[in-house]
Order: C-alpha cells, then structure tokens, then sequence
C-alpha cells in the first residue's frame, strides 16, 4: 500500500476510535497524521500532499473541509481521497458503503479501489460533497448541530438529529420558491414547499435516507421536492420519511438532473451540515468524477 497522508480536525472525537485505525493502516503503510483546526492549516498540509492518497478521518464536516479547499486550490482532479468516519452523522460513508467502525473501515481501506465520486458546485463555487437542502430540513439541521453540541461531550451527539427534526416539525419554515431541474419547472411561487433536497449521497442526520436513490457516481443529482405543508400532511411525510417512501407520497416530487436552480422567498440552505443564509436565489450543477474516493472492493462491484 502506497504512503498516505491522514488529516485530522484537533475538535473532531473518536481519539481512541483514530489510534486503533492507525494501528490498522501503519501495518500495511507508511502513514503521516496532520491535525488541523483551522481553514490556514489544512490549506497548507494538503499543500504538501504531492500524489499520496488523503484519508480524511472525521466525518461529513471535515470531509466537506478538505474537498472544498481542494476545489478552491483547484487540486481536487486526480486526487485519491479515503474516508474514516469518525463523525456524528457519517452520511457519506453510509452512501459509499464505508464500514461506519473505525477498525473496520482501517481494514476495509488497505484493500479498498478508488471510484470516481461527482461533486454538486454553486455558482459562487462552493461545494456539496453529501446533501444540500432548504426548508424544514435545513431549520431541523440548524437545531440538529446546536443539540449536537451540547451531547456531544456526554457522546450523544446523534440524538441532536431527531431533536432538530422534531423542533421543526412543530413550526415549519414554508417557502414560496421556483424550482428548475435542467430547465424544467417542477415547482413554482404559487405553492408554498415544506423543503427541497438536492441529494449526492442518500441520507442527512445520521441515517436519514432523504434522497434514497441517489448515486454519486451516476453523473447527476437526485432532487426532491415536498409538497406537504397541511399539518396532517407534514404528520404523513415524517412518518413516510422514517418508512423510506416519502419520495412515493402525491405531494411530493422525485427527480434526477444534472442542474438545478431555486429562486423567490428568502430562505436559509444546509449544505453538508453547514447552515448558510438568507438566499434568494441558488443554483447547483453536478461536476462528474471530479476526484476519486477509496471504497471496499464489494462496494465498488454494486
């Protein structure tokens, strides 16, 4: 196995979780742990990648760091990253099929075959490795990250998703906003949304699956649009939501394209878990195979 460049957030958990892996990975390779805790350092350790393969031990968050700043730096073609999920949510990995235990996941990448990943891109150019979505979901991501904030100490960080999510069932943020998907209107300022989802990866909040067909490898984004505003309607759609067949529902939409474009009422975005707003307008594009992932050989083969 080829050297490797391991990167680390100083905040990020699972410091006992990371030494096990490491044992895994310095029995097969040469292996170089940098920790960063600020956007300068890690500019400056991906500086001195050169060709080694990155592995990103963290989770969504810190795999959306280390992308983004290799898109910026525009370094991100050609590059082999990996991924030990040493986060919360862990959304990514659940998508490619990363073994969610850090051992597991060290053994899966000293055999693993890197698979060409897309990447969803603005028009500011930033990026969307896992999920981006307005609405209700994007206020439950917003209360999800503070309650995961305050559990996280007490290593409960994952009930912050429900939480978040049940806070805004309770008031949701309906929006009046134009959605396009590769120049098709699928949703207009005449009809309030409860939220839209533009998904690379399957699921949000630590196994939510809102975008459950999507594939970051097929060329194009899956989008999904809701409808379901009534409060009998919203008790319905979380209720499909927890089932897997929301996307099914009659008043709900389920797309996939290769760009996609909301614009009207102000709104607030979660990208990748990170909250950003208010926006009036917002469009997505989907770079294919922008840069390769290690994925375990059965997952490479589906």
């Amino acid at each position: 196995m080829e050297p490797l460049l391991l990167i680390t957030h100083s905040d990020a958990g699972g410091s006992d979780a990371l030494g096990d892996a490491l044992e895994v990975l310095h029995g097969h390779a040469s292996v170089e742990v940098a920790e960063t805790s600020n956007p300068g350092e890690l500019d400056g350790v991906l500086h001195r990648a050169g060709s080694r393969p990155i592995v990103v031990a963290g989770g969504d968050g810190t795999l959306h760091a280390v992308i983004a700043t290799l898109h910026r730096r525009n370094d991100l073609a050609g590059k082999v990253l990996g991924l030990l999920p040493l986060g919360t949510g862990n959304d990514f990995a659940r998508t490619v099929g990363m073994p969610l235990d850090a051992v597991e996941a060290a053994k899966a990448l000293v055999s693993a075959v890197p698979r060409e990943m897309d990447l969803i891109v603005d028009e500011l150019g930033e990026v969307v490795v896992n999920s981006v979505h307005i609405g209700a979901s994007a206020l439950a991501s917003h209360h999800g990250a503070t309650w995961k904030e305050r559990l996280g100490p007490f290593g409960l960080g994952l009930i912050g998703y429900p939480i978040g999510a049940a806070i805004a069932a309770v008031r949701p943020p309906f929006v009046r906003v134009r959605v396009e998907v590769d120049g098709v209107v699928v949703a207009d300022v005449d009809r309030h949304v409860l939220m839209v989802a533009v998904g690379n990866g399957i699921s949000v909040g630590g196994g939510t699956e809102l975008t459950p067909d999507a594939d970051p490898t097929d060329g194009e984004a899956d989008v999904l649009v809701s409808f379901a505003t009534t409060p009998r309607a919203r008790l319905g759609y979380a209720l499909d939501l927890v089932r897997r067949n929301h996307a099914d529902r009659d008043d709900s939409v389920y797309l996939r394209g290769r760009q996609v474009s909301v614009a009207g009422e102000s709104f607030w975005l979660s990208a990748d878990g990170e909250i950003s707003g208010p926006e009036g307008r917002r469009t997505w594009h989907v770079e294919r195979a922008a840069y390769s992932l290690l994925v375990p050989r059965d997952a490479a083969t589906r």
